[in-house]
């Protein structure tokens, strides 16, 4: 267990996630300009990109463990990444929830649902693509959202989650859904991620 927490970085981790709604709750309602490609442009905050942090930190986390020595180990490592990213999901959302009732901002509702969306999305890209794919396609997945993500009077499309406003509901329900996805993924994935290789 120890080992464990030591490779996987568990107090940068809890301290990512703790900042990201700290620092968010400060600054996070700053707009960033994104190209738009279709339709209109919206509103798109820099909390909806710094949510990011925690789960790349968690693939960093993940990443730096040996899959030879995880292999042979007596216990469900993938297991406790699984329960790790769980868990990290559910701070963020506590912490977002402490941030709403003191300070009355819907902002902290975004934060916590996005935060935990991030990490869900990060425990099912992982066994399937490895630290470093999954970081990337994690990490251009806001700027896709927020390129083609609106509708042509301004409001986000039902698909684009991550850009809904604190009280939707699809964006609750599909954020939930991406950590109890990714959470199952990690925890049963047993076969080396997919490589995409040229032949000759």
């Amino acid at each position: 267990m120890i080992w464990w927490r030591k490779v996987r970085t568990v107090p940068l981790i809890a301290a990512a996630t703790l900042g990201t709604v700290v620092i968010g709750l400060t600054v996070g309602n700053m707009e960033l300009p994104i190209p738009v490609l279709t339709g209109q442009s919206g509103q798109f905050l820099l909390a909806h990109l710094m949510t990011l942090i925690p789960a790349i930190t968690l693939l960093y986390g993940i990443g730096r463990g040996t899959s030879q020595t995880e292999h042979v180990a007596l216990r469900n490592i993938r297991s406790w990444d699984s329960g790790l990213g769980v868990c990290i999901a559910l701070a963020g959302m506590l912490a977002a929830l402490a941030g709403y009732l003191v300070f009355d901002s819907e902002l902290a509702v975004v934060l916590g649902r996005n935060l935990a969306g991030y990490v869900g999305l990060a425990l099912l890209l992982h066994p399937l693509l490895g630290p470093q794919p999954a970081g990337g396609a994690l990490a251009a997945i806001p700027l896709v959202l927020a390129a083609s993500g609106w509708r042509p009077g301004g409001a986000p499309e039902p698909w684009a989650w991550l850009l809904h406003p604190a009280d939707s509901t699809i964006a609750g329900i599909t954020a939930a859904g991406a950590v109890c996805a990714g959470a199952v993924t990690t925890a049963l994935w047993s076969r080396p991620p997919l490589r995409i290789t040229a032949h000759l």
